[in-house]
Protein backbone atom coordinates (compact mmCIF):
# COMPACT_ATOMS: atom_id res chain seq x y z
CA UNK A 1 0.00 0.00 0.00
CA UNK A 2 1.49 2.96 -0.74
CA UNK A 3 2.21 6.00 2.36
CA UNK A 4 2.31 9.36 2.24
CA UNK A 5 5.38 11.55 3.86
CA UNK A 6 4.37 11.14 6.96
CA UNK A 7 4.24 6.99 7.20
CA UNK A 8 0.65 7.18 6.96
CA UNK A 9 -1.87 4.63 4.90
CA UNK A 10 -2.66 6.46 2.00
CA UNK A 11 -5.51 5.83 -0.38
CA UNK A 12 -6.56 7.85 -3.45
CA UNK A 13 -10.12 7.96 -2.25
CA UNK A 14 -9.32 8.82 1.23
CA UNK A 15 -12.43 11.05 2.46
CA UNK A 16 -12.21 14.65 3.27
CA UNK A 17 -10.63 14.91 7.02
CA UNK A 18 -11.75 17.69 9.27
CA UNK A 19 -8.21 19.83 10.20
CA UNK A 20 -6.75 18.37 13.49
CA UNK A 21 -5.49 21.73 14.58
CA UNK A 22 -9.08 23.58 15.01
CA UNK A 23 -10.42 20.05 16.13
CA UNK A 24 -8.00 20.15 18.76
CA UNK A 25 -8.47 23.83 19.54
CA UNK A 26 -12.29 23.21 19.73
CA UNK A 27 -11.70 19.85 21.55
CA UNK A 28 -9.67 22.25 24.42
CA UNK A 29 -12.08 24.48 24.89
CA UNK A 30 -14.65 22.37 25.34
CA UNK A 31 -12.94 20.23 28.31
CA UNK A 32 -12.29 23.65 30.03
CA UNK A 33 -16.09 24.21 29.87
CA UNK A 34 -16.75 20.82 30.84
CA UNK A 35 -14.26 20.93 33.69
CA UNK A 36 -15.70 24.21 34.86
CA UNK A 37 -19.36 22.85 34.95
CA UNK A 38 -17.75 19.40 36.85
CA UNK A 39 -16.15 21.55 39.80
CA UNK A 40 -19.75 24.14 40.25
CA UNK A 41 -22.87 21.62 39.18
CA UNK A 42 -23.85 19.56 42.52
CA UNK A 43 -25.65 19.07 45.43
CA UNK A 44 -24.53 22.58 46.20
CA UNK A 45 -24.39 24.26 42.94
CA UNK A 46 -21.45 27.19 43.13
CA UNK A 47 -21.17 30.01 40.53
CA UNK A 48 -18.58 29.63 38.22
CA UNK A 49 -16.93 32.70 38.81
CA UNK A 50 -16.64 31.74 42.28
CA UNK A 51 -14.85 28.09 41.46
CA UNK A 52 -12.32 30.15 39.33
CA UNK A 53 -12.14 32.64 42.62
CA UNK A 54 -11.30 29.31 44.84
CA UNK A 55 -8.79 27.66 41.75
CA UNK A 56 -6.94 31.21 41.58
CA UNK A 57 -6.53 31.51 45.10
CA UNK A 58 -5.01 28.32 45.40
CA UNK A 59 -2.76 28.25 42.99
CA UNK A 60 -1.55 31.79 43.61
CA UNK A 61 -0.84 30.73 47.21
CA UNK A 62 -2.78 33.09 48.36
CA UNK A 63 -4.56 32.67 51.61
CA UNK A 64 -7.69 31.00 51.07
CA UNK A 65 -10.99 32.19 52.59
CA UNK A 66 -12.01 28.84 53.80
CA UNK A 67 -15.56 28.07 54.12
CA UNK A 68 -17.51 25.30 53.00
CA UNK A 69 -17.49 26.58 49.47
CA UNK A 70 -13.47 26.47 49.28
CA UNK A 71 -13.49 23.10 50.83
CA UNK A 72 -15.87 21.58 47.84
CA UNK A 73 -14.62 23.41 45.22
CA UNK A 74 -10.63 22.02 46.22
CA UNK A 75 -10.45 19.14 48.29
CA UNK A 76 -13.81 17.31 46.75
CA UNK A 77 -14.89 18.73 42.62
CA UNK A 78 -11.72 19.88 41.27
CA UNK A 79 -9.61 16.64 42.36
CA UNK A 80 -12.19 14.29 41.31
CA UNK A 81 -12.61 16.56 37.58
CA UNK A 82 -8.77 16.61 37.04
CA UNK A 83 -8.80 12.03 37.51
CA UNK A 84 -11.87 12.00 35.29
CA UNK A 85 -10.02 14.07 32.61
CA UNK A 86 -6.63 12.05 33.13
CA UNK A 87 -8.04 8.45 33.00
CA UNK A 88 -10.42 9.87 30.11
CA UNK A 89 -6.96 11.02 28.42
CA UNK A 90 -5.06 7.60 29.36
CA UNK A 91 -8.05 5.52 28.14
CA UNK A 92 -7.71 7.28 25.14
CA UNK A 93 -3.85 7.25 24.14
CA UNK A 94 -4.42 3.14 25.46
CA UNK A 95 -6.82 2.71 23.08
CA UNK A 96 -5.35 4.24 20.40
CA UNK A 97 -1.96 2.22 20.88
CA UNK A 98 -3.81 -0.99 21.40
CA UNK A 99 -5.32 -0.99 18.10
CA UNK A 100 -1.84 0.02 16.51
CA UNK A 101 -0.04 -2.44 18.10
CA UNK A 102 -2.74 -5.37 16.96
CA UNK A 103 -3.76 -4.07 14.11
CA UNK A 104 -7.46 -3.71 14.65
CA UNK A 105 -9.08 -0.59 14.81
CA UNK A 106 -11.99 -1.82 17.19
CA UNK A 107 -9.21 -3.70 19.76
CA UNK A 108 -9.59 -2.01 23.38
CA UNK A 109 -7.27 -1.52 25.85
CA UNK A 110 -8.74 -4.46 28.14
CA UNK A 111 -8.27 -6.79 25.34
CA UNK A 112 -4.61 -7.49 26.55
CA UNK A 113 -6.46 -8.71 30.07
CA UNK A 114 -4.35 -6.05 32.03
CA UNK A 115 -7.37 -4.91 33.48
CA UNK A 116 -8.44 -8.07 34.48
CA UNK A 117 -5.66 -8.50 36.76
CA UNK A 118 -5.66 -5.07 37.86
CA UNK A 119 -9.49 -5.78 39.06
CA UNK A 120 -8.39 -9.02 40.30
CA UNK A 121 -6.04 -7.45 42.95
CA UNK A 122 -8.72 -4.87 43.67
CA UNK A 123 -10.97 -7.16 44.84
CA UNK A 124 -8.93 -9.53 46.83
CA UNK A 125 -8.13 -6.20 48.37
CA UNK A 126 -11.62 -5.41 49.77
CA UNK A 127 -12.33 -9.35 50.17
CA UNK A 128 -9.37 -10.39 51.64
CA UNK A 129 -8.92 -7.37 53.67
CA UNK A 130 -5.73 -6.06 52.02
CA UNK A 131 -7.13 -2.60 51.08
CA UNK A 132 -7.68 -2.30 54.95
CA UNK A 133 -4.10 -3.04 55.97
CA UNK A 134 -3.84 -6.35 55.96
CA UNK A 135 -2.05 -9.16 53.38
CA UNK A 136 0.67 -6.99 52.04
CA UNK A 137 -0.51 -3.84 53.22
CA UNK A 138 -0.60 -2.65 49.78
CA UNK A 139 -3.78 -0.89 49.81
CA UNK A 140 -6.62 -0.76 47.24
CA UNK A 141 -5.17 1.05 43.97
CA UNK A 142 -1.68 -0.56 45.26
CA UNK A 143 -3.07 -4.43 44.75
CA UNK A 144 -4.76 -3.30 41.33
CA UNK A 145 -1.64 -1.83 40.46
CA UNK A 146 -0.04 -5.19 41.49
CA UNK A 147 -2.32 -7.17 40.20
CA UNK A 148 -1.78 -5.34 36.25
CA UNK A 149 1.37 -5.82 36.66
CA UNK A 150 1.99 -9.83 37.32
CA UNK A 151 -1.02 -10.04 33.94
CA UNK A 152 1.38 -8.19 32.49
CA UNK A 153 3.94 -10.48 33.30
CA UNK A 154 2.04 -13.91 32.69
CA UNK A 155 0.66 -12.48 29.21
CA UNK A 156 4.18 -11.38 28.25
CA UNK A 157 5.95 -14.69 29.07
CA UNK A 158 3.31 -16.65 26.82
CA UNK A 159 3.19 -14.16 23.78
CA UNK A 160 6.84 -14.87 23.58
CA UNK A 161 6.71 -18.81 23.95
CA UNK A 162 8.27 -20.02 20.56
CA UNK A 163 10.27 -16.88 20.02
CA UNK A 164 8.92 -13.68 18.26
CA UNK A 165 5.86 -10.86 19.39
CA UNK A 166 3.32 -11.95 16.92
CA UNK A 167 -0.29 -9.57 17.02
CA UNK A 168 -2.35 -12.87 17.23
CA UNK A 169 -0.32 -14.85 19.82
CA UNK A 170 -0.65 -11.64 21.91
CA UNK A 171 -4.15 -11.16 21.87
CA UNK A 172 -4.94 -14.58 22.34
CA UNK A 173 -2.98 -14.94 25.36
CA UNK A 174 -4.22 -11.59 27.10
CA UNK A 175 -7.78 -12.93 25.98
CA UNK A 176 -7.09 -16.16 27.15
CA UNK A 177 -5.32 -15.03 30.84
CA UNK A 178 -7.63 -12.39 31.69
CA UNK A 179 -10.67 -14.99 31.12
CA UNK A 180 -9.55 -17.00 33.81
CA UNK A 181 -8.76 -13.81 36.07
CA UNK A 182 -12.43 -13.30 35.56
CA UNK A 183 -13.27 -16.05 37.21
CA UNK A 184 -11.35 -15.63 39.83
CA UNK A 185 -12.47 -12.23 40.52
CA UNK A 186 -16.04 -13.75 39.93
CA UNK A 187 -15.15 -16.43 42.92
CA UNK A 188 -13.56 -13.50 44.93
CA UNK A 189 -17.10 -12.33 44.60
CA UNK A 190 -18.99 -14.51 45.72
CA UNK A 191 -16.86 -15.09 48.60
CA UNK A 192 -17.41 -11.27 50.20
CA UNK A 193 -18.78 -11.58 53.18
CA UNK A 194 -21.34 -9.07 53.43
CA UNK A 195 -23.97 -6.99 51.49
CA UNK A 196 -21.83 -3.58 51.44
CA UNK A 197 -18.56 -5.31 50.53
CA UNK A 198 -20.29 -7.34 47.85
CA UNK A 199 -21.68 -3.49 47.20
CA UNK A 200 -18.38 -2.01 47.32
CA UNK A 201 -16.37 -4.58 44.89
CA UNK A 202 -19.55 -4.48 42.19
CA UNK A 203 -19.24 -1.20 41.75
CA UNK A 204 -15.60 -0.90 41.34
CA UNK A 205 -15.80 -3.31 38.77
CA UNK A 206 -18.38 -1.24 37.31
CA UNK A 207 -16.08 2.18 37.40
CA UNK A 208 -16.09 5.04 39.86
CA UNK A 209 -13.89 8.12 40.35
CA UNK A 210 -15.42 8.76 43.55
CA UNK A 211 -13.65 9.50 46.74
CA UNK A 212 -10.71 10.94 44.68
CA UNK A 213 -8.19 12.68 46.24
CA UNK A 214 -5.08 14.83 45.44
CA UNK A 215 -3.15 12.23 46.38
CA UNK A 216 -4.60 9.72 44.40
CA UNK A 217 -4.03 12.42 41.38
CA UNK A 218 -0.30 11.71 41.61
CA UNK A 219 0.46 8.37 39.94
CA UNK A 220 -2.09 9.18 36.94
CA UNK A 221 -0.57 13.16 36.77
CA UNK A 222 2.80 11.15 36.35
CA UNK A 223 2.03 8.22 34.27
CA UNK A 224 -0.80 9.67 31.70
CA UNK A 225 1.91 12.86 30.14
CA UNK A 226 4.78 10.20 30.05
CA UNK A 227 2.83 7.87 28.18
CA UNK A 228 1.66 10.45 25.75
CA UNK A 229 5.53 11.65 25.17
CA UNK A 230 6.56 8.00 24.53
CA UNK A 231 3.83 7.12 22.25
CA UNK A 232 3.98 10.53 20.23
CA UNK A 233 7.53 9.80 19.69
CA UNK A 234 7.23 6.47 17.75
CA UNK A 235 3.95 7.84 16.01
CA UNK A 236 5.99 7.21 12.73
CA UNK A 237 6.03 3.91 13.38
CA UNK A 238 2.41 3.43 14.78
CA UNK A 239 1.83 4.39 11.13
CA UNK A 240 3.94 1.60 9.99
CA UNK A 241 2.92 -0.92 11.77
CA UNK A 242 -1.03 -0.05 10.28
CA UNK A 243 0.79 -1.19 6.77
CA UNK A 244 1.57 -4.57 7.82
CA UNK A 245 5.05 -5.71 9.20
CA UNK A 246 6.84 -6.30 5.59
CA UNK A 247 5.97 -2.88 4.58
CA UNK A 248 7.27 -1.24 7.74
CA UNK A 249 10.44 -3.66 8.40
CA UNK A 250 10.96 -1.71 4.50
CA UNK A 251 10.86 1.59 6.02
CA UNK A 252 12.95 0.69 9.06
CA UNK A 253 10.89 0.01 11.63
CA UNK A 254 11.83 -2.69 13.99
CA UNK A 255 8.41 -3.92 14.88
CA UNK A 256 9.31 -6.51 16.53
CA UNK A 257 11.05 -3.76 19.46
CA UNK A 258 8.19 -1.04 18.60
CA UNK A 259 5.80 -3.79 19.50
CA UNK A 260 7.32 -4.77 22.84
CA UNK A 261 7.81 -0.58 23.77
CA UNK A 262 4.13 -0.32 23.28
CA UNK A 263 2.52 -3.42 25.34
CA UNK A 264 5.01 -1.95 27.99
CA UNK A 265 3.57 1.50 28.06
CA UNK A 266 0.22 0.53 27.26
CA UNK A 267 0.06 -2.18 30.27
CA UNK A 268 1.91 0.02 32.63
CA UNK A 269 -0.90 3.08 32.13
CA UNK A 270 -3.76 0.69 32.11
CA UNK A 271 -2.60 -0.24 35.47
CA UNK A 272 -2.37 3.00 36.44
CA UNK A 273 -5.45 4.02 35.16
CA UNK A 274 -7.83 0.64 36.62
CA UNK A 275 -5.79 1.16 40.02
CA UNK A 276 -7.54 4.49 40.66
CA UNK A 277 -10.48 4.01 38.95
CA UNK A 278 -12.05 0.81 38.53
CA UNK A 279 -12.80 -0.80 35.15
CA UNK A 280 -14.53 1.74 32.41
CA UNK A 281 -15.38 0.37 29.42
CA UNK A 282 -15.87 1.39 25.34
CA UNK A 283 -13.93 4.78 26.14
CA UNK A 284 -11.09 3.18 25.01
CA UNK A 285 -12.40 2.20 21.74
CA UNK A 286 -14.91 4.26 20.91
CA UNK A 287 -12.65 7.55 21.18
CA UNK A 288 -9.92 6.61 19.06
CA UNK A 289 -12.23 4.61 16.72
CA UNK A 290 -14.17 8.54 16.01
CA UNK A 291 -11.05 10.24 16.18
CA UNK A 292 -9.89 7.99 13.18
CA UNK A 293 -13.06 8.93 11.65
CA UNK A 294 -13.06 12.70 11.79
CA UNK A 295 -8.88 12.91 11.35
CA UNK A 296 -7.36 9.93 9.79
CA UNK A 297 -4.73 7.52 10.70
CA UNK A 298 -1.80 9.50 11.15
CA UNK A 299 -1.05 8.84 14.75
CA UNK A 300 0.85 12.43 15.29
CA UNK A 301 -2.60 14.22 14.97
CA UNK A 302 -4.67 10.84 16.62
CA UNK A 303 -2.83 10.32 19.56
CA UNK A 304 -3.41 14.02 20.81
CA UNK A 305 -7.24 13.92 19.86
CA UNK A 306 -7.86 11.11 21.46
CA UNK A 307 -5.89 12.39 24.84
CA UNK A 308 -8.54 15.66 24.54
CA UNK A 309 -11.70 13.65 23.53
CA UNK A 310 -11.33 10.64 25.68
CA UNK A 311 -10.68 13.57 29.02
CA UNK A 312 -14.18 15.64 27.83
CA UNK A 313 -15.95 12.11 27.71
CA UNK A 314 -14.81 11.55 31.12
CA UNK A 315 -15.49 14.81 32.59
CA UNK A 316 -19.40 14.55 30.85
CA UNK A 317 -19.96 11.06 32.08
CA UNK A 318 -18.68 11.59 35.78
CA UNK A 319 -20.51 14.66 36.05
CA UNK A 320 -23.62 13.29 34.81
CA UNK A 321 -23.34 10.14 37.01
CA UNK A 322 -22.49 12.61 40.15
CA UNK A 323 -25.76 14.75 39.44
CA UNK A 324 -28.28 12.45 37.50
CA UNK A 325 -29.72 10.77 40.27
CA UNK A 326 -30.51 12.86 44.37
CA UNK A 327 -29.97 9.93 46.32
CA UNK A 328 -27.11 7.79 44.81
CA UNK A 329 -24.08 8.14 42.53
CA UNK A 330 -24.22 6.18 39.38
CA UNK A 331 -21.20 3.71 38.69
CA UNK A 332 -19.08 5.63 35.25
CA UNK A 333 -18.89 2.25 33.00
CA UNK A 334 -23.10 2.23 33.48
CA UNK A 335 -23.34 5.26 31.21
CA UNK A 336 -19.99 4.26 28.94
CA UNK A 337 -21.43 1.51 27.83
CA UNK A 338 -25.12 3.13 27.74
CA UNK A 339 -23.54 5.28 25.09
CA UNK A 340 -20.73 3.36 23.96
CA UNK A 341 -22.34 0.77 22.86
CA UNK A 342 -24.93 2.10 20.40
CA UNK A 343 -22.19 4.83 19.37
CA UNK A 344 -20.33 2.20 18.42
CA UNK A 345 -22.68 0.08 16.25
CA UNK A 346 -23.23 3.48 14.44
CA UNK A 347 -19.49 3.88 13.47
CA UNK A 348 -19.31 -0.06 12.73
CA UNK A 349 -22.75 0.67 10.34
CA UNK A 350 -20.91 3.64 8.89
CA UNK A 351 -18.09 1.45 8.13
CA UNK A 352 -19.98 -1.35 6.56
CA UNK A 353 -21.94 1.20 3.95
CA UNK A 354 -19.36 3.72 3.08
CA UNK A 355 -16.26 2.61 4.36
CA UNK A 356 -15.67 5.89 5.70
CA UNK A 357 -13.21 5.20 8.56
CA UNK A 358 -10.66 3.65 5.74
CA UNK A 359 -11.56 -0.05 6.83
CA UNK A 360 -9.02 -2.31 5.93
Amino acid sequence: MPSGPSGAPASPAAPRRLPAGALACVLGVLLLLALTAAVSWGSTSLPPGEVWGVVARRVSGAAPRGGTDDMIVWQLRVPRALLAALVGAGLGLVGTAVQALVRNPLADPYLLGISSGASLGAVAAIVLGAGAGGAFGLGLSGAAFAGALVTFALVWAVARRGGGFAPLRLVLAGVAIGQFLSGVTSYLVLRAGDEQQTQSVLFWLMGSLGGATWEQLAAPAAAVPLAFVLLQARARGLNALLMGDETAAGLGVDTGRLRRELFAVTSVLTGVLVAVSGAIGFVGLMVPHTCRLLVGDDHRRLLPLSALAGALLMVVVDTVCRTAMDTQELPVGVVTSTIGAPALLYLLDRRLRGGQGGAR
